[in-house]
């Protein structure tokens, strides 16, 4: 199943779960007031069996504006909110990036695409990876950032809790990029010190770059 079907069938099962889960909350706080679903449902203009049905959780359509109007009926507030988690499907530039990368390797390095983290309940992985003798580099793609020192503290993130010491971190040849680079000034290149110039000479020749790089490509 391809990567970014999986993460769309995760939300799926997410997005039903929870739910299922407002629907429980919904017919506890129906029957400590002692609603029935007809007034329940008169409140909020919809009918005994739509209450019902989201109430135990059959009714997987339901808004988020129709889930809070029908627990504020019962003395409930909803509140939801989004956070990281896994990664984010790419987009056909992404995938373009990558493979730009691929074709300068040396013919010795091995490139794997979509590596976990390997960190229990962890779905966060990396764009992909490059194998040499003894060691691997892992690398994140991006076309377009526009947030350099927010994507610098998610990749550290990363880094952190894959305990992974160096990266590759791949943004298209842009002058948007370039700019964004230069911008974020040493701070930066003190966490990606090896030039783009120097990492992809040594991945042609086989050889580790000798740490973390932003490479533009």
């Amino acid at each position: 199943m391809p990567p970014h079907r999986r993460a769309v069938d995760r939300g799926s099962a997410r997005g039903r779960t929870i739910v299922a889960d407002l629907g429980r909350e919904l017919e506890q706080g129906r029957v400590a007031h002692a609603l029935t679903l007809e007034v329940l449902g008169r409140a909020v203009g919809l009918s005994p069996s739509q209450v019902s049905r989201i109430c135990r959780g059959l009714a997987p359509n339901v808004s988020i504006v129709q889930l809070a109007r029908l627990l504020a009926a019962v003395g409930l507030e909803l509140s939801a909110r989004a956070y990281p988690s896994g990664e984010p499907i790419r987009d056909a530039a992404q995938v373009a990036l990558l493979a730009q990368l691929r074709e300068r390797l040396h013919p010795s390095l091995r490139w794997r695409t979509e590596i976990p983290l390997n960190v229990a309940g962890d779905m966060r992985a990396w764009d992909g990876g490059i194998f040499g003798d003894g060691w691997w580099l892992p690398v994140d793609a991006e076309t377009r950032p526009n947030d350099l020192q927010a994507l610098e503290r998610r990749e550290a993130l990363k880094q952190r809790d894959a305990a992974s010491e160096h990266m590759v971190l791949l943004l298209k040849d842009t002058r948007h990029n370039r700019y964004l680079v230069r911008l974020a000034g040493p701070a930066l290149l003190k966490h990606f010190p090896v030039p783009s110039h120097i990492a992809l000479l040594a991945l042609a020749e086989g050889r580790f770059p000798g740490g973390s790089s932003i490479v533009f490509l």
